[in-house]
């Protein structure tokens, strides 16, 4: 028989008896943790379209909270975000796209192995379909041209 005394049950033997109950602080513990893992890697998972980008000096700008990407590949196919389009097609896919008006900015992404000519193509496309506002990707760094050449006479 068990006896309850200020909330605390004891058996028979005066030990204290077994509860029945599942703890669930460590399986909160663990989702918590889990929760911020998934935070961080989200943003870092938002475009995975290999394009090998240039680098610029310039000062980082602040992006959006659900930016457009249209990237160009190195072999001249067009993507909005990650999925694949048609150079023709690209102002149609733009205009079905969720929660994108002509008045926010487009982010033009392009391998360096595209052509001037080639990037200057899509951006005229974007242009004829009304999307004026385009902000050119690149890599922070320092680009290769600018970095300071090392001197030959230290050793």
């Amino acid at each position: 028989m068990a006896v309850s005394i200020a909330g605390s049950e004891f058996d028979d033997e005066g030990d204290f008896a077994e509860t029945h109950e599942i703890n669930v602080t460590p399986f909160i513990d663990v989702m918590l943790v889990l929760l911020i893992i998934f935070m961080v890697a989200a943003p870092l998972a938002t475009v995975d379209f290999p394009i090998d980008l240039p680098t610029s000096s310039a000062i980082p700008q602040k992006k959006p909270d659900k930016p457009t990407y249209v990237s160009i590949k190195p072999d001249l196919t067009i993507a909005i975000g990650e999925t694949t389009v048609k150079r023709g097609e690209l102002i149609a896919a733009l205009e079905h796209t969720a929660e994108l008006t002509k008045d926010q900015f487009i982010f033009l992404r392009a391998d360096r192995a595209v052509a001037y000519g080639d990037l200057m193509d899509v951006m005229e496309l974007l242009r004829l379909g009304g999307y004026q506002r385009i902000k050119l990707v690149a890599l922070e760094g320092v680009p290769a041209a600018a970095a300071p050449a090392p001197d030959a006479t230290k050793p």
